[in-house]
Parts: structure tokens; sequence; C-alpha cells
């Protein structure tokens, strides 16, 4: 054993404020759960990540976490193999409940694997960077650009939430076409951003369809988006295109499944994104032998398994000439540093990436909240993710953890404390 082999792993579940935001499963509840990981060697080092806080999560954490134990940094390919061996799917896992499943694919019992690598990768990786003194990217390959651009991500969204837990946030209401243009300005103005993504599928679809209209009409020139989260028909989502003609950038997610996309594909001249069917590498072959109906990966590190084999995700969409971006999450600033890492060593980042990161006000690294240039971040310099634990935030965020009484996302039962007829049926419309 080696004095920077892994002896601790620590992971602390943590909660942080998060807007009334309206999707397909329905509104957000208000507190976020995530959950920090810290591994530490037998010299001291600590290496740092953050993942998903629900509780099915942190069983599988913990069940995984042995596996670490007496391991160097650098064996990723050991500890793969063992979480592989521990982590077996028991019951319903998922970060959502339910017959919500289908709308966060990344919170499958099929995905646990792959989210518990990926939690453990990179914070080894933050030891890796330690060890060298070198930055994750350097690790992946190198810096492709000095800083990723990412997308303002719009939400139909109240003004409060029910119960009143805490003071509004300062976006207000966000239902029409006016408040939504307003919404995108005080984004753009705040954080430079230089495209725009609506998450759609909440809302009656012309409704939607006339606050893109609106965006289009604010905001000329600017590359635009819409994800209704499989809640569209085909038919829908063929009509709602062609309302949308000359608008979109690309088209996320509107019908539900890789056959529902393939329809919609088959009279749409619109290019197909998605990060609900091909979310793993069998859904990518499944896509490429139905001739890629889906041209557009949103990667998410969380659930493809980790930076690595993102990595590898994005040669293959070279290959089978496909685009490459990246989903986001409720996260907050370690988890938005290691994907900033990822999306800078991937020379084929085809569109600007999502972040959640505005719609949370809260922070738990050092320096607080981390700072967008012209819509992008620069790529850390600093020896692994360069970024540390701010700890007085840490025991507040876990404070609140301990408070909130959310321990599984259930965006359809708080939705239902609105409207009690609410089935959070797919598709809707």
């Amino acid at each position: 054993m080696t004095s920077h082999a892994i002896r601790h792993i620590r992971v602390t579940p943590i909660a942080f404020r998060d807007p009334p935001l309206l999707n397909a499963a329905g509104i957000h509840e208000p507190w976020a759960l995530r959950s920090i990981i810290e591994i530490e060697t037998a010299s001291g080092l600590v290496g740092i990540n953050e993942t998903y806080g629900d509780q099915s999560m942190l069983d599988v954490l913990a069940m995984a976490a042995p596996a670490l134990q007496g391991l160097s940094p650098w064996d990723l390919n050991t500890m793969e193999t063992r979480v592989q061996a521990l982590v077996q799917p028991t019951g319903n896992t998922s970060e959502f409940l339910g017959e919500q499943i289908s709308l966060a694919p990344g919170t499958h019992v099929s995905k646990n694997v792959a989210k518990v690598v990926s939690a453990f990768e990179v914070a080894m990786l933050d030891l890796q960077g330690q060890l060298a003194n070198a930055p994750v990217v350097d690790l992946l390959g190198g810096a492709a650009r000095d800083a990723v651009p990412f997308s303002a991500y719009l939400f139909f969204k109240y003004a409060e939430h029910i119960g009143k837990p805490y003071a509004p946030d300062a976006f207000g209401e966000g239902i029409a076409p006016e408040q939504m243009v307003a919404q995108a300005r005080r984004m753009i103005a705040e954080y430079g951003f230089k495209s725009i993504k609506l998450k759609a599928g909440a809302l009656p679809p012309e409704q939607e369809v006339a606050a893109m209209l609106a965006l289009a009409k604010a905001f000329p020139g600017t590359p635009l988006r819409i994800d209704p989260n499989a809640n569209w028909t085909v038919a829908t989502s063929l009509k709602a295109v062609e309302l949308l003609r000359g608008v979109l950038e690309y088209y996320e997610d509107p019908a539900p499944g890789l056959n529902g996309m393939a329809e919609v594909a088959k009279q749409c001249d619109v290019p197909l994104a998605t990060n609900m069917v091909v979310t793993d590498y069998k859904e990518f072959a499944d896509n490429v032998r139905m001739g890629c109906p889906v041209r557009i990966v949103l990667s998410d590190h969380h659930y493809w398994g980790g930076l690595r084999t993102t990595q590898q995700l994005s040669r293959l969409c070279q290959t089978f000439d496909m685009g490459l971006s990246m989903h986001s999450n409720s996260h907050l600033g370690i988890s938005l540093i290691a994907m900033t890492h990822l999306a800078a060593s991937v020379p084929h980042l085809s569109y600007a990436c999502d972040t959640h990161y505005p719609w949370q006000d809260e922070e738990i690294v050092q320096g607080g909240r981390l700072k967008f240039e012209g819509g992008s971040l620069r790529v850390p310099r600093g020896a692994g993710l360069g970024v540390a634990i701010d700890r007085e935030a840490l025991a507040r965020l876990h404070d609140n953890y301990l408070h909130c009484g959310i321990r599984a996302r259930d965006d359809l039962g708080q939705m239902r404390k609105y409207d009690p007829a609410f089935t959070g049926k797919q598709p809707r419309f």
C-alpha cells in the first residue's frame, strides 16, 4: 500500500433551494438533493465530486464505497470492476418516483453502475490531478478550448412555491411569452449566454410555441432550442416544428421513445437531439441501426459512466457524423466544473452545453458562485478540478438536507399540491 492509497470515503447529502420550475413530470420541489463525495488518501489528500443525492443513490454509493479501500487513485479500471461486482439493481431505485422514471432516464436502476463509477471516477481524477500537479483537463488529453460555452436554460415557472418555504426567486413568474423574453433578458444580462433553450412539455404546445416565436423576435440570430421532454405526440411534434420553421437550431426529445423520434425525423428537417433515448452505448447502437434519426447526443457524464467514457462517446458521434453537447440537472459548482473540464477536452463539441446553474443561488465551493464570461466558463488551471469545498457552506447545505423532509425527487407529487388531478401522463399533448 502506497502512502497515497485510498483509506476513506465520505458522502455528505445536501439540499439547496430550487425554484418552482415546470416540466413534463410536474414541478420542481423547493429543495434539490445532491451529494458531495470526498475520497481521502493515506497521505491526507482529498479528491472531491458532486452527484445525485436521493436516498437510492446514497444507498448504492454506500454499498460501493468499500471497493475503493486500498486502491491507488490511478487505478480507475479496478475501481470500475469492483463497483460492477458490488452494485446490483434492487427494486425501484430511481431519483424520480414510479411512472416518472421515463422522464429522467439517468435515474433508472440500469444506470446505477455507471452513476457510481462516474461519482468515484471524478473524485479520483481530482486526486490524480493533485498528485501530478495538473488540471483534470490535462489528464483527459489537454484542452481543445480554454473556455466552454453554455446556453441560457429557460423554464416556465410559477412566481413562488406553494406554502412559501422561503422568499421567492428574482425571476418571478414565467408563463406568458413576454415573461419568457424577460427571463431570457435577465439571464443573458447576468451570464452573457449566446444561445437559448426552452424547457417545454409543461403547458399547451401552442403557448410554448408562442414563447419560442417571441424569443426569436426578441433575440434575432440567437441559436434557439426547445425541449418538450417527450411529452408531445408525433403529430403534435410535427405541427409544432412546422410553426417554428426557421427558428430552431435543434429539436430536443419532442416525442417519446426512439421509435417516436424516428417518426418525427422522417418528416422534419431540423436535427433531433436527445438526453432521453440515447443514454448508453446500447441505445447508441440502436440509433445507428435505425439510420441515426437522433442526430445530436446530449451526454451527461453522471449517467454515461464518467468523463473518460464520455470522451469515447464523442469519438463515436464524430464517426457517425452526429453532434455532441452536454445535459445538466440541478447542480452546484463541483459538478459544473467537472463538466467544464470534460467539455474542454472534447474537440467534437458541437453546441453550447446545458446548465441549470443560473437557477441555483447557493454554492459549496470556496470563493462562492462560479463566474461566467460571455456565456462561457473558463477551464480552471489549478491542480485537479481546481475547486475546493467551503466547509461552512457544506455544513449549511447538509443541515438543509436534514430538515427539508425530501429524500427522493417527486415532481409529480409536488404538482398535485397545485393540481390534484394532474397525472403526469406521457405524452400529454
